[in-house]
């Protein structure tokens, strides 16, 4: 459990950086998704933009079977990278969706 909890601190820690850098001046803002009870994590872009609707999911990551996985990563340098720096064993990540920035 402690792995699980140590994992949990990495992905909050890291999501919560990257949403710093896509803060908006208008009505449309990034947001912190953390749903604590089932492990899923994620950073959207939300809100409206010149009069239109904006929505957009930057990462999405959960914990599954003690595993780090990753859902959808919109980010040029990887999370999944990111989290073998803290020290996450390659193992321990599975990615789960086509990656790239977008």
């Amino acid at each position: 459990m402690e792995k699980i909890e140590r994992y949990r601190s990495y992905i909050q820690e890291l999501l919560t950086e990257h949403a710093k850098p896509f803060k908006s001046e208008g009505e449309a803002q990034t947001e912190l998704v953390f749903d604590l009870q089932r492990d899923h994590y994620q950073v959207v872009n939300t809100g409206w933009e010149n009069r239109r609707p904006q929505y957009g999911c930057l990462l999405h990551l959960s914990i599954r079977q003690d595993k780090i996985w990753i859902h959808h990563d919109g980010t040029e340098i990887g999370i999944a990278n990111e989290l073998v720096e803290k020290g996450v064993p390659k193992s321990d990540t599975a990615l789960r969706a086509v990656m790239g920035n977008g």
